[in-house]
Order: C-alpha cells, then sequence, then structure tokens
C-alpha cells in the first residue's frame, strides 16, 4: 500500500483545519488535509450563518407585532410563510457554503484527500481506503456534533438535532426543544417568533452562557415572556405517538402534563469528534473523556509522558473556546507552529468574546465574576452595573429590557469582563472587549467621547457605577 510522506498533515477541513493548512501553506508545500465528511465548514452549513438566517425572519415578524405600540396598525396583519422563510434560508445559507467550496477547489489535489483518517501511531495515519500517511506533524481539527442523550431515543423518527431544521422545506406547527443553552435559545426564540408553538427545556436554571445569578434570573423571566422555559421540571415521559412526539413532565404548579410536538429537537451540547481518529494510538495524555490535553497559547497536546507533542489540535475537537473567530485562531496557531516545529513562541489568545443572538441579546467579555473574585478575592474587583429599562435609546426603540454588568480590578481600575443581557447587546460587547484586550481602566474610557442619544451611553452608566466604588 502506497505511503505519503509529509512535513504535516491535517485532519478536518472545517474553520479551523482550513486556517492551519493557510498557515501552514506559507511555510511548505509538504502538507496534505484528509476530510471524511461533507466541505463547507458546521458554520455555513448548520451553524451560524443559517441560524441568523432564521434569526433575522423571526425579528420582521417580530416587529410587525411591535408596530402597534409606535402608532402604526396592521389593518390586514400579515402572514409567516413557512415555505417562504425556509427557502430564503437554505438559498442564502447555499450561497455562503459556496464560498467556503470556492476555497477548499483552490487547494492542489495532492494536498487533499476525501477520506477519513485515523492514528496508526504518533506520525502515522490511515485513510478509510488504506492509504497510509507519515507526517512530521500531525494536526487534529476533526470538529464537534451535536450530543444527543439516549433518552430522547424514545422521540423515534421525530428526534432531530439543529443540524435538520436548516433542511426543512416548511416551519412544522410545534416543536419541542430541549437545550436552554446558545443553539437551543436562538432556536427557540426564532421559531416561536415565526408562529411555532414551542417549548424550551432545560435542567437547572441555565439560560445561554450566562453566569451573573441576577441576570440570569432577568433573562428567564423575559424569555419566558415570549415562549415557556421548563427549568429544571422534571420530564417523565417521551413517546413516539401517531399524533407526533408526547412529552409527559411536571409543571411548575406540581400537576404532570403531558403535550405533543411534531418535532423534539436536541439542542444539549456537542461532542468532540475524537471517536473515529483512534486517538489512543498517537500517544498523547487524554482526559478521563478521551480529550487530549493541549496548551492553548500554541495549539500543542502533551505526550502521556507530559513533554510537548509534535501533534497539535484546534477548534471545535479541542473543546476549549468552541466559537468561530477561536477555531481559526487556533488553526491559525496550529498551522504556524506545526510548521515552524520546533521552533516557536507561545501566542496570547484573545479576550476571551461571545455572543447570543438571542433578543435581548446576550454578550460577554474577558473574565467572569467568579473567575475575578477567585484571583482577586471577593473585596479586589468592583461591579457597575446599568439597567436597561431605563436607558433613553433603548426606550425610544421599545426595546428596553435587560441589565449590564462589568466587573473592574478595585486596586487599579482595570477593566477586566462585562456581562450584558439588553439589545444591541453584539455591538456593545465588542468596545468592551476591545477595551479590555487593551488593558485600559476605566477612568480612561470615562475619557472617550459618547454621543447622545445612543445605546453606548448606558456602557458609560455601568463604568461610572464601577469607577464610583474605586480607592481614592
Amino acid at each position: 500500500m502506497m505511503i505519503k510522506q509529509v512535513d504535516i498533515a491535517i485532519i478536518g477541513a472545517g474553520t479551523a483545519g482550513m486556517s492551519a493548512f493557510n498557515a501552514a501553506s506559507k511555510v511548505t508545500d509538504s502538507l496534505v488535509m484528509l476530510e471524511g465528511g461533507a466541505y463547507g465548514t458546521t458554520c455555513a452549513r448548520v451553524g451560524c450563518m443559517p441560524s441568523k438566517l432564521l434569526i433575522a425572519a423571526a425579528e420582521s415578524a417580530h416587529q410587525m407585532q411591535l408596530a402597534p405600540a409606535f402608532g402604526i396598525q396592521l389593518n390586514s396583519g400579515y402572514k409567516v410563510d413557512g415555505k417562504a422563510v425556509m427557502h430564503r434560508v437554505k438559498s442564502e445559507r447555499d450561497r455562503f457554503v459556496g464560498f467556503v467550496l470556492q476555497s477548499i477547489e483552490k487547494i492542489p489535489a495532492e494536498q487533499r484527500l476525501d477520506e477519513l483518517a485515523h492514528f496508526i501511531d504518533a506520525n502515522t495515519l490511515e485513510t478509510t481506503s488504506g492509504k497510509k500517511i507519515q507526517a512530521r506533524n500531525i494536526i487534529i481539527a476533526t470538529g464537534s456534533r451535536p450530543a444527543v442523550p439516549a433518552m430522547f431515543e424514545a422521540a423515534g423518527d421525530r428526534l432531530i438535532i439543529n443540524d435538520d431544521v436548516f433542511a426543512w422545506d416548511d416551519l412544522p406547527e410545534s416543536v419541542a426543544v430541549f437545550g436552554p443553552g446558545v443553539i437551543g435559545l436562538e432556536i427557540s426564540q426564532a421559531l416561536s417568533r415565526l408562529g411555532v408553538r414551542l417549548r424550551l427545556f432545560g435542567r437547572g436554571d441555565g439560560v445561554g452562557p450566562l453566569q451573573d445569578p441576577e441576570i440570569k434570573a432577568l433573562a428567564l423571566e423575559t424569555f419566558n415572556q415570549e415562549f415557556p422555559i421548563m427549568a429544571g421540571n422534571e420530564v417523565r415521559l417521551i413517546q413516539r405517538t401517531d399524533a407526533g412526539v408526547a412529552i409527559t413532565f411536571i409543571d411548575n404548579d406540581g400537576t404532570e402534563i403531558t403535550e405533543t410536538y411534531d418535532y423534539l429537537l436536541a439542542a444539549t451540547g456537542r461532542t468532540a469528534n475524537l471517536d473515529k481518529i483512534n486517538i489512543e494510538a498517537a500517544g498523547l495524555k487524554l482526559t478521563k473523556r478521551l480529550q487530549p490535553e493541549f496548551n492553548p497559547e500554541t495549539s500543542q497536546c502533551i505526550n502521556a509522558d507530559g513533554s510537548p507533542s509534535h501533534i497539535f489540535i484546534a477548534g471545535d475537537v479541542a473543546n476549549f473556546r468552541p466559537l468561530l473567530h477561536e477555531a481559526n485562531d487556533e488553526g491559525f496557531i496550529a498551522g504556524s507552529n506545526a510548521a515552524r516545529w520546533p521552533n516557536f513562541q507561545p501566542t496570547a489568545r484573545r479576550t476571551p468574546l461571545a455572543v447570543v443572538f438571542s433578543e435581548p441579546q446576550i454578550a460577554l467579555a474577558g473574565e467572569s465574576l467568579a473567575q475575578i473574585q477567585t484571583r482577586l478575592g471577593e473585596e479586589g474587583v468592583v461591579v457597575g452595573s446599568m439597567d436597561f429599562s431605563r436607558q433613553g435609546r433603548a426606550r425610544v426603540m421599545q426595546q428596553n429590557q435587560g441589565l449590564m454588568k462589568v466587573y473592574a480590578c478595585k486596586e487599579t481600575g482595570q477593566l477586566l469582563g462585562t456581562e450584558i443581557f439588553g439589545p444591541r447587546a453584539e455591538h456593545l460587547v465588542h468596545l468592551l472587549a476591545w477595551s479590555i484586550q487593551q488593558k485600559l481602566t476605566l477612568k480612561a474610557l470615562l475619557e472617550q467621547p459618547f454621543y447622545h442619544p445612543v445605546l453606548e451611553e448606558g456602557v458609560r452608566t455601568a463604568l461610572r457605577s464601577a469607577a464610583s466604588q474605586l480607592k481614592k
């Protein structure tokens, strides 16, 4: 059997794998990228882009509902055309995927194999057809997939994951969503606003990535005004019936209720795609979940003996910060370092940044309050807050729901983190993330210009709230 020898082999052609390939190819031509699944990246095919297209349609419908509050009467009402909604979602999604495929097609044929590969040993991969590849360095960028608990299998053919939503030709009448994380929350609100009868089930009081108890409670209350969220309610039975999926659960007042839905959508997290690559043969130090341990500043895995490995890992499979921009960064770091191995320097990671495209939006940047308190102590941090219900621009837009908090070092005044639940948070959090990255103080930030009336004035209010608690 033919053995191909290369400097670098990359397993996976998603966002991280392509970023790694682009970075490594600037240093060496001796590389190969292997992909056993569909090209196009998770983001473009079933993640970031199609979900935002669905949300955009939902926001349009929601604005129609809000119109009378502005004195605009919709005498003839409005209608959601599910087929037209899904046609636009899929056609625009395919356009984004097309751009990715164009990039793939530019890769020379000899540097690409459309096959899945697994480890034979720390330097050797074998493809599904039996080809063997020996590589000086290997980059694992196999991504992740939805994790579906066994209990949901009772839903039979009505069990779906978020990938399936973007294959619909029309909107269903009803969906039960399990998992109030980022995916579950975004899809639940979007479908609800498009007229789908929906209930969101969760274990505990989790709402997206929110950690602050006060903000979390407000978010739960706010979203419950649009669609019911069963936070921690016991689900006693899931059953496939002639009418769909029957779900029996305990209501908030202790009553047992059975409701039937067209589909059960499992949005209960994701699992790293490591089970098919024989990771045990790579000689790496693995966690109890068989996850390779690695250095986030180099993307370099750790050998079983504790030494740095020649194997790198990047993207969702690393399970460090499973977000597209982080996958892109990790791919670049892995590709650059593998190409220059063993002579490379660690790369400081960017300030953590996350956004949930619900409404109100959820956004976080920097360290959480708990992380800061662990590092500086409870007395070492000041917390500034701003209530969107009283924010001028938010009231003008009738989007005055939410709460913002900022966290700063009490001794130095340096901004360290923020958590936002409010309108247009995707923009506000970027300002704060950039400020955290530049290690700016509250004083320096409050010296910057703020226009009137804008939502950014609310940022200033939160900063002032925190600054008033600093040591004189």
